[in-house]
């Protein structure tokens, strides 16, 4: 059996004009990044503006395994199905970053024959826009002490400086550091922290702008510390929003590609999903609604993070809404929340399926919560027995919904054909009224709340006192009204990441609040999960080199 690779260096891809003159994009509007990439330009961006928008299908998944479920593959199958039915579909996806990359996870382009290419360009560097993201930040951090450096005018305090530096890269030794040694020329020693680029404000603030004016403005909003006072100091008191926004100019225009079946697909923006809020671009989303029928997009990791947060963040601020929501499983993963090890994934279960379902069926009914006409696409492995598929296909039809078997890793748009043909029957009876999961008037901590009982099950939450009162306090500053973004384990409804299936009665433990003021929400840390994850033992790094003709290999 071919791999993801071979099946991606095997394919003859199209010109990038090609295929921009199929999405309906201008040549004149494309900056080429080689033969098969491109950006499609700002104006052409503000002129799409006022066209009337497609339609948006949402892909999610269950909660995560290490037998995996494929949720950009169906994104990537589902979008070339549509294409091949004769509607006209846009697939619009986040950007690698290099940290899963060269550790656990590894690519994020899809698999099998439903990929998007350049594969290795695409996860290695792409079009350079993570590395503006963490120069933007990163500046922003050198202003801030180089502004007390230089007398401190501001008067900021050194001990509540909130901003962190960031790199796009996994390293657990600059989770806490100490900033500024080596005397008085570098400046005042602090203690200072690192976090991944996917987790830093500007990547959301990046991926939630609407234009460069709302850009630049979001980034002077961003909260760096406060004075000695209590006044909070921003971006624009330290005067780096301009600068900030100069460096991600650029940038902000949406990355074009395509998929080895020739789909146009807009990659652009990388926040995670369980310590971001998981989406890609609002502008790269709303470039597709105006140029396709439908535009197929995914939220990262499970629906109760990478989903809720689609829905409550970025749909209610940048006024979208899906017409219908999918979710993605595999039989191998469902067993897995059943107690199956790994290694006996190969063998039929139907009893452990039977007990595991339970975790696709609350996420379902989480999105049905939202409003969303729900299908299931069951991602098939060769080692699937029918009768463990149709006890997915049972549960499924008693919540309403069907569990429609694929099999687009081996047979490209074909495999997902049937998929599609549910997916437009949905569409098309306008079964979905979308509604977010509460009201922007509700209290944070009620917020947070209402996100742990009605999607995680938690009977509780753990709001320690100092946690209640910096949210008291971020509603004093007038943030009252912005979403919450819970950063957690993805492997888990709880915060327990070895709690699997769906468990319920719960208590989510709130370590620490921040304001991303910037951006518009704010983000809760529960349990263990880190902003900087850490490599694991064995990274993905040890097994990617170069081949003797040059070529990149081990990457998948």
């Amino acid at each position: 059996m071919a791999t993801d690779l071979e099946i991606a260096r095997a394919a003859t891809l199209r010109p990038i004009g090609e295929i921009a003159a199929r999405a309906g994009i201008p040549d004149e509007a494309l900056i080429p990044y080689g033969k098969h990439k491109a950006k499609v330009d700002l104006p052409f961006l503000r002129s799409q503006a006022a066209k009337p928008a497609g339609r948006l299908v949402l892909v999610t998944g269950i909660s995560p395994t290490p037998a995996g479920e494929g949720k950009t593959t169906t994104t990537i199958g589902l979008g070339d199905a549509l294409n091949a039915l004769g509607t006209r579909t846009m697939i619009c996806l986040r950007e690698p970053s290099l940290g899963p990359c060269f550790g656990v996870k590894g690519g994020a382009t899809g698999g099998g024959h439903a990929q998007v290419a350049p594969m290795e360009e695409i996860n290695l560097h792409f079009t350079g826009d993570f590395h503006a993201i963490t120069s933007a930040n990163n500046l922003l951090a050198a202003m801030i002490d180089n502004h007390i450096y230089w007398g401190n005018a501001l008067n900021i305090d050194e001990r509540r400086i909130t901003w962190r530096r960031a790199m796009d890269m996994n390293d657990r030794a600059l989770r806490g550091i100490v900033n500024s040694l080596g005397g008085v020329a570098n400046g005042y020693p602090r203690e200072d922290a690192f976090d991944i680029t996917v987790a830093s404000e500007v990547m959301a603030i990046f991926c939630l702008a609407t234009d460069l004016d709302d850009l630049q403005a979001r980034l002077g909003r961003i909260i760096v510390g406060s004075t000695r006072e209590g006044k909070p100091v921003t971006a624009r008191d330290i005067k780096a929003d301009g600068a900030m926004a100069a460096l991600l100019r650029d940038a902000f225009a949406p990355n074009l590609v395509q998929t080895l079946a020739g789909s146009p697909a807009l990659v652009h923006g990388g926040p995670f999903a369980n310590i971001a809020h998981g989406c890609n671009s609002v502008a790269a989303t709303k470039l597709g609604l105006s140029l396709a029928e439908v535009v197929v997009t995914e939220a990262g990791f499970g629906a109760d993070l990478g989903a809720e947060k689609f829905l409550d963040i970025k749909c209610t601020s940048a006024g979208i809404a899906p017409a219908a929501c999918v979710v993605v499983a595999t039989v191998r993963a469902l067993k897995m929340h059943g107690g199956v090890a790994k290694a006996d994934l190969g063998r039929e279960d139907v009893g452990a399926l039977r007990r595991s379902v339970v975790n696709l069926a609350r996420h379902v009914e989480n999105m049905q919560k939202f409003g969303l006409s729900v299908v299931v696409a069951l991602n098939a492995f060769t080692t699937d027995t029918g009768d463990e598929i149709a006890a997915v296909q049972e549960a499924m039809a008693a919540l309403g919904t069907e569990a429609v078997l694929c099999t687009h890793w081996a047979d490209g748009a074909a495999g997902a054909a049937d998929l599609a043909r549910a997916v437009l029957r949905r569409m098309e009876a306008g079964a979905s009224r979308f509604a977010p999961l509460y009201p922007p008037e509700l209290p944070l901590e009620q917020k947070l709340r209402r996100i742990a009982g009605e999607i995680y099950r938690a009977a509780d939450v753990q709001v320690p006192v100092s946690v209640a009162a910096k949210l008291r306090r971020f509603e004093e500053m007038g943030f009252g009204h912005v979403p919450v973004c819970v950063a957690k384990t993805q492997y888990s409804f709880s915060a327990d990441p070895t709690l699997m299936g769906a468990p319920s009665g719960h208590v989510l433990p709130v370590r620490d609040v921040r304001l991303s003021a910037g951006a518009g929400f704010v983000v809760a840390i529960c349990g263990e999960i880190m902003t900087m994850p850490g490599l694991p033992r064995r990274p993905a790094a040890e097994s990617i080199g170069l081949d003797a003709d040059g070529a990149i290999d081990g990457l998948f």
